[in-house]
């Protein structure tokens, strides 16, 4: 992989990662508050379920954050863009869809 392709890869890393960085505040604002006492049982009901998805989805931006961010320390120690497991090279096709792949084949990889 040449140094135009490490750059390329390493701008949508931080653009992903700019994108993350920012949700939290729009995350916050939109979890309803769970629990509270006011409104009929399907009210409260609707807002728990509301707010344990937005924790939920804030867990999931969290894992995928630090995936970035792994990511682009691989690429500070020339490391990016070879699979953990099998040491082959992660296919172009692959790093483009998800650049912070750490394998190959997800689904191989992942069953050993």
């Amino acid at each position: 992989m040449g140094p135009s392709d490490l750059r390329s890869y390493e701008r949508l890393l931080v653009e992903k990662l700019r994108e993350l960085s920012s949700a939290p505040d729009e995350a916050q604002s939109r979890v309803p508050a769970a629990g509270g006492l006011e409104g009929d049982l399907i009210e409260q009901a609707n807002a728990d379920e509301e707010a344990e998805l937005q924790i939920h989805l804030h867990q999931i931006d969290g894992r995928l954050l630090r995936a970035i961010e792994e990511a682009l320390a691989r690429i500070s120690q020339g490391t990016y863009g070879v699979c953990e497991v099998c040491k082959q090279p992660i296919s172009k096709a692959r790093l483009e869809a998800v650049p912070w792949a750490r394998h190959c084949k997800e689904r191989e990889h992942s069953a050993a």
